[in-house]
C-alpha cells in the first residue's frame, strides 16, 4: 500500500528523477550507476517480449548483474515510474537525454552533444510532411536516424505523426543506430515507452550499417539489436508475414507492394528512397 501511495505521489519531474539517482551513487560513479541503470531498463522492457535465444538469457544475465549492483529493485522501479510520467506528462521531450547532459555524462571523445529538442521537431515538421501520402502508397513508412543518441529526433518525429490521421504505432517503422550502447538504450527507452514500433541497433553506422530489408534488419558482428515491443505487436507480425508471401511470389497481402521502401532521414531535408544495402 504504501509503494503505490509513493507511486501515485510521483509527478515525473527532473527533480524527483536526480533526486534518486543521487541516492543510488552514495558508494559508486555516476557514470556507473547510469550505465546500469539504462541496461537494467532495456533489458526489462526487450525480455518483456524478445524471447530470442540468443537475445533473452545474455539480457537476463545483463540485468541480473547490474541489479547486483544498484542493490535495489525499488529504486529502479522509481526512476522507471519518474520516466514514464515525465513522458507521459510532457511527450515533447527527450527526457533521458535533458537528464544525461545535466549530468554531466556526455562523452566528448566520441563528440556527443545531443540535439535541442526544438530544432528537431522543426526537422520533423519539415521531412515528414508528406508521410500520409507514402502510408496510403504502401501501407507504412520507415523514419531512420543513423546517429540517434539519447532520440530525439525519432521521439519528434513520434509526435509530428500524432498529427496524421494514420495510427503512427500502426502505420510508422522507427529505426535508430548509435555507437554508444548506453545512449543507444536511452533511445530504446523512450521510444518503447512511447508506444513506437521499431528497433535499435548498437554499431557504428559507418564501418557496421544496418543490412537487410527494413522490416527484417540483419544482426551482423559487431552490432546489437534491440526491438521494441511495439514491434512485436500482431499489425507488425502480419505485415512482416504478408511481405514475406509477397516476396516469394504469393498473392496473399493487404498493402500495396512497392518496388522500393521509403525512408525519411534526419541528416537532410528531403525524402530518399532507399534500402539497406546487402
Amino acid at each position: 500500500m504504501g509503494r503505490a501511495r509513493r507511486s501515485e505521489a510521483i509527478q515525473g519531474t527532473e527533480k524527483e528523477f536526480l533526486d534518486v539517482f543521487n541516492r543510488f551513487c552514495r558508494s559508486r560513479s555516476p557514470w556507473q550507476v547510469w550505465a546500469d541503470l539504462i541496461s537494467a531498463i532495456a533489458c526489462s522492457l526487450s525480455n518483456a517480449t524478445d524471447r530470442a535465444q540468443e537475445h533473452f538469457e545474455a539480457r537476463e544475465k545483463e540485468y541480473a548483474q547490474c541489479m547486483d549492483r544498484l542493490g535495489s529493485v525499488e529504486m529502479l522501479a522509481e526512476i522507471l515510474c519518474i520516466i514514464v510520467r515525465a513522458l507521459e506528462n510532457e511527450p515533447e521531450q527527450d527526457f533521458l537525454g535533458k537528464m544525461y547532459m545535466s549530468l554531466n555524462l556526455a562523452n566528448h571523445w566520441k563528440g556527443q552533444f545531443f540535439t535541442p529538442y526544438g530544432i528537431c521537431r522543426m526537422m520533423s515538421q519539415m521531412t515528414v510532411g508528406n508521410a500520409d501520402r507514402k502510408i496510403e502508397e504502401q501501407g507504412y513508412i520507415s523514419i531512420c536516424d543513423p546517429a540517434c543518441g539519447a532520440g530525439a529526433t525519432l521521439i519528434a518525429a513520434a509526435n509530428t505523426m500524432k498529427e496524421s490521421k494514420y495510427n503512427f504505432q500502426n502505420h510508422v517503422l522507427f529505426v535508430g543506430q548509435d555507437v554508444d550502447r548506453v545512449v543507444a538504450q536511452m533511445c530504446y527507452i523512450q521510444l518503447s515507452l512511447m508506444g513506437c514500433a521499431g528497433y535499435i541497433c548498437v554499431g557504428n553506422t559507418i564501418t557496421k550499417p544496418l543490412t537487410g530489408l527494413v522490416l527484417f534488419p540483419r544482426e551482423t558482428e559487431g552490432q546489437e539489436m534491440w526491438y521494441m515491443p511495439m514491434f512485436q505487436s500482431d499489425v507488425w507480425q502480419w505485415r512482416k508475414i504478408f511481405h514475406s508471401l509477397g516476396s516469394m511470389g504469393g498473392t496473399v497481402t493487404t498493402e500495396k507492394t512497392v518496388e522500393k521502401e521509403h525512408f525519411y532521414m534526419f541528416f537532410d531535408f528531403e525524402e530518399k528512397e532507399a534500402q539497406y544495402g546487402d
